[in-house]
């Protein structure tokens, strides 16, 4: 896709950013009450626990939404690009927003099975969605 915006790395969120250097997704679950946390928080949102662990999570997904970029919004950047909302298979409540990749626009359907990819970029690992 190009040039990217990078998230900066905290300690509450590294372990998203840099699942994906084993090729596995990993999404927070508090320890306590067993709910999905994304994006990340320090307290669970549920029981308040503070006990949360980054946890694998199926690398399959569907679109739930999605929309073409056609604006370069930074110099060099590569447009049309896909974003798009992502729900995981084994995560209720969690949505990602993403870039779907090695699909064209028209070939995308809402309820689309799609899997994970990981783009390397610098120290982390973007996940990125391509159909399944």
């Amino acid at each position: 896709m190009g040039i990217r915006t990078l998230p900066v790395l905290t300690p509450l969120n590294t372990s998203f950013w840099t699942a994906g250097r084993d090729r596995h997704l990993r999404i927070l679950r508090c320890c306590a009450c067993s709910s999905w946390i994304h994006p990340p928080s320090p307290i669970c949102p549920d029981c308040l626990g503070l006990d949360l662990s980054p946890q694998p999570v199926s690398d399959h997904g569907v679109v739930e939404a999605f929309t073409v970029n056609h604006q370069a919004w930074i110099p060099d950047e590569v447009v049309p690009y896909i974003v798009a909302i992502v729900s995981l298979n084994d995560c209720p409540g969690v949505r990602l927003t993403t870039n779907i990749v090695g699909a064209l626009a028209d070939e995308l359907r809402i309820g689309m099975p799609v899997r994970v990819l990981f783009e390397e970029c610098e120290d982390v690992w973007l996940p990125l969605f391509t159909p399944a």
